[in-house]
């Protein structure tokens, strides 16, 4: 129970690692918090409870500041001050730079990017006042490396990368650790529209032979959030099977 009555926030908790991840905190005594613009967040919050856990659904979008700020206030009136914040939700409008539009360009970046700091900024202040407090964004290798077809998605994941290092500084003294985990490819809903083809392309470009599962990126998370990690700040730990070796 490395969690034990802590507050946690999973942002995307609703499905793929935001769910593994929601699961996983709450069976290591967490209180978690799941926010998300699915509804069917709420469906992940009663298996949760089900299962003997604790858990409550927000419905969020973390890209709007006020629904944020919502979510937080309630969240702390439900579970009690946040000590952990788990940046996990992203979406994907993937194209080639000459066909991207401006739309897909701008919902990526507010999502992606814009939605970490929200939730960083609201949830900051009180981590700071308390002395204690854990952060981690969900960055890529594609943050580090690129890929082609993913400039908008590319551009975030390396801006996370940057805010992460940013904050690290910024809140390390008042005994906040700020950390992102760099997933390679992984199995979640948004690869089940990717053609087998290029499925097994993913699987070959990686030495340990598969695509990496939820649960892989979700005890990512959970080591980093635990006091087993509480001298790791300001780190980027890449969970893709060597992939880019």
């Amino acid at each position: 129970m490395r969690l034990q009555g802590r507050v946690a926030i999973v942002t995307g908790g609703a499905g793929g690692i935001g769910k593994e991840t929601a699961e996983l905190f709450a069976r290591e005594g967490a209180r978690v918090a799941i926010w998300d613009f699915d509804d069917s967040g709420s469906e992940v919050a009663a298996a949760i409870a089900k299962d003997g856990g604790q858990a409550i659904f927000v419905k969020t979008d973390v890209s709007r500041a006020e629904d944020v700020e919502q979510a937080l206030e309630k969240t702390e009136k439900d579970l009690g001050p946040v000590e952990i914040l788990i940046n996990n939700a992203g979406i994907t409008r993937d194209g080639f730079l000459t066909k991207m539009d401006l739309e897909n360009w701008q919902k990526v970046m507010d999502v992606n990017l814009t939605g970490i700091f929200n939730c960083a900024r609201v949830v900051a202040p009180g981590m700071m006042e308390r002395q204690s407090g854990v952060i981690i964004n969900s960055s890529s290798v594609v943050g580090v490396y690129g890929n082609v077809g993913q400039t908008n998605y590319s551009a975030t994941k390396s801006g996370v990368i940057g805010m992460t290092k940013t904050w690290s500084k910024e809140l390390g003294k008042k005994g906040v650790r700020v950390n992102a985990v760099a997933p390679g490819f992984v199995a979640t809903p948004m690869t089940d529209k990717v053609p087998e083809k290029i499925l097994d392309k993913m699987k070959g470009s990686t030495p340990l032979g598969r695509l990496g599962q939820p649960r892989d990126i979700a005890q990512a998370y959970l080591y980093l959030a635990s006091e087993e990690a509480s001298f790791v700040n300001g780190a980027v730990l890449q969970v893709d099977g060597g992939l880019v070796l």
